[in-house]
């Protein structure tokens, strides 16, 4: 029983489709990140989105390819000015994989990123329950190759990744008609934000 919990677990943390992380904050001010709801309900708890909006479309996939999909979820966790990162991004393009793209760059995401990996270390490929840490070519392409992944490209023409996403969302708060409608709207012209990767990561 422990087993098929475990296994339940990697598989949400690992799965393309949108999933919830909690922070919770408990009375001693201990965070903790969880896939779960906490079980006190005196712990302060925010509500984050991970890879909302960012997992790849089976549609007008060919049958092989969508089958990996929906069975072996690739999921590529990457930060800015990552080299091996981008290596691996690469690879996955040049192999025509459908990927969902996890970016590590404000605090939350260091956060959350260290629960489920355990340690800085990027980049972080999983191919459904496996890992691999770091980027290697040759044991990516054999960890896809067992998932099904066929080794050339056959995507369609006409297929786009989806966007990279902030490992971290936090899920919009609806605001009151009365307060959204005497709010100014906000400003365009604000200059683009530059991000490098955080503190405390090893590529």
């Amino acid at each position: 029983m422990k087993k098929s919990l475990g296994l339940a677990a990697m598989l949400l943390l690992t799965a393309g489709a949108q999933a919830q992380l909690y922070k919770s904050v408990g009375p001693d001010g201990k965070v903790t990140y969880s896939d779960t709801p906490p079980a006190t309900k005196s712990a302060r708890v925010e509500t984050k989105t991970l890879g909302g909006g960012g997992a790849p479309s089976t549609a007008g996939l060919p049958y092989e390819l969508a089958e990996a999909v929906r069975a072996h979820p690739v999921v590529l966790y990457s930060a800015a000015e990552c080299l091996p990162c981008d290596e691996g991004r690469r690879l996955l393009n040049q192999r025509g994989v459908p990927f969902s793209e996890k970016t590590v760059s404000s605090a939350d995401d260091h956060a959350a990123y260290k629960q489920i990996a355990g340690d800085s270390r990027l980049p972080l490929l999983t191919v459904g329950r496996t890992r691999e840490r770091g980027f290697e070519s040759a044991a990516w392409n054999a960890a896809l190759t067992a998932a099904g992944y066929p080794e050339t490209s056959r995507l369609p023409r006409n297929y786009r990744q989806p966007e990279a996403q902030a490992l971290a969302q936090k899920k919009p708060e609806p605001k009151p008609a009365a307060q959204a409608r005497s709010e100014p709207a906000p400003a365009t012209d604000l200059p683009p934000a530059t991000g490098n990767a955080p503190p405390g990561f090893r590529f």
